[in-house]
């Protein structure tokens, strides 16, 4: 099953025309390795965001778009503590510790305190 990034890629790969194995060429990748990342069975590598959106000269609009597909489909987030203060690290662990028991409106909470535009 397509992850919303996945998508994403197809709709741009039919709006330009393009094959899998077309894109997965430009990304320097196989095949069904970008099959792979589509469906979730692969991370979404890191940089791909912005190679995409560099290849296909994408709207910052459509950028945006792509990210958020990309952040709805995510398996997993790294969150690099390197030059954290001890403060911030320890949040970070408190924070990947409780995610799985968080309930709803806790997790309502936290979504809107860290929203930039509270929706």
């Amino acid at each position: 099953m397509l992850t919303n990034f996945g998508k994403e890629l197809r709709k741009l790969r039919i709006s330009t025309g393009e094959l899998i194995r077309d894109m997965a060429a430009k990304l320097q990748v196989t095949a069904s390795y970008l099959s792979a990342v589509e469906t979730g069975k692969r991370q979404i590598p890191e940089n791909w965001v912005a190679a995409i959106s560099e290849l296909y000269s994408l709207s910052e609009s459509d950028r945006a778009k792509l990210q958020s597909a990309a952040d709805a489909s995510a398996l997993s987030v790294k969150i690099s503590l390197s030059g954290a203060d001890a403060k911030r690290r320890q949040t970070a662990v408190l924070f990947a510790r409780e995610f799985a028991d968080l309930d709803e409106e806790k997790l309502e909470q936290i979504r809107m305190l860290l929203s930039e535009d509270g929706d």
